[in-house]
């Protein structure tokens, strides 16, 4: 992996919007995934952005622990794994195209749904909450994550969907959220060893970006105490849209 100085910084600004994403700005680290793959394939890009969505995780996991909604990640987690077998199979069976139509069709489904769940009448939406029907709502997310995060380290936009559904706080958001990526993507290095997407040479580049990850969760954790709960409601939202609209644009363009 030979970068120029541009280059080097881009990777730079990457890594630092991906500590950012982790405790701050959920779902700013779609930004990070269009400078990678960008600048290597995308199946290098996976590989290297991996230990440092780790390394964000571990900051995110020791700056909100405490918030962290355990009930929602039992529900999660079994479905989760199901979906990282299933996207490691993916991966041999379909291309790049084929897998940013899928996950930008995913984001636009969930998107749909959470959109149709907030027009009902406030009453309603309280009597007949997500918790309800997490019988079925939590098994499709658990699977449709552990899928998007195997092929592209996709499943933030999932995730973002999910935890706003289950009206999480701001800090029970990020600290569920935080604690569900960081045991997730762990889970997933074996898997991307044995499929040649994290080398020694990756290890290498990810010693040097480490340093950008860590200034990002940390300014992150700033901007996350100062920002207001509808704001970060709507950004998160937003940036899921935008990560949806970038998947399908790029693969129609292909």
């Amino acid at each position: 992996m030979d970068f120029s100085p541009l280059g080097w910084t881009l990777l730079a600004t990457g890594a630092l919007l991906v500590g950012l994403s982790k405790s701050g700005i959920p779902g700013i680290g779609i930004l990070s995934v269009a400078i990678f793959t960008n600048l290597m394939e995308a199946k290098a890009s996976t590989g290297l952005v991996l230990p440092l969505l780790i390394v964000g995780d571990v900051v995110a996991v020791l700056s909100y622990r405490q918030h962290t909604q355990w009930r929602h990640l039992w529900r999660l987690f079994p479905w989760t794994v199901a979906g990282v077998i299933a996207g490691t199979f993916a991966l041999g069976a379909i291309d790049n195209r084929q897998a940013k139509i899928l996950i930008g069709v995913i984001l636009f489904l969930m998107l749909g749904l959470h959109w149709w769940r907030n027009r009902k009448p406030r009453a309603e939406k309280l009597e007949h909450a997500v918790e309800d029907h997490a019988v079925w709502f939590a098994p499709f997310t658990g699977i449709m994550a552990g899928f998007t995060t195997q092929v592209a380290n996709a499943a933030g936009p999932v995730m973002i969907i999910y935890l706003l559904a289950m009206r999480l706080p701001k800090m029970e958001f990020l600290g569920t959220g935080a604690v569900f990526f960081m045991l997730l993507n762990w889970f997933k290095v074996p898997f991307m060893v044995h499929l040649d997407m994290i080398t020694r040479e990756s290890v290498v580049v990810n010693l040097w970006l480490a340093p950008a990850v860590v200034a990002g969760a940390l300014l992150g954790r700033v901007v996350a105490l100062r920002i207001p709960q509808i704001l970060f409601e709507r950004l998160a939202l937003a940036l899921t849209f935008v990560a949806a609209a970038k998947l399908l644009w790029d693969a129609l363009g292909q």
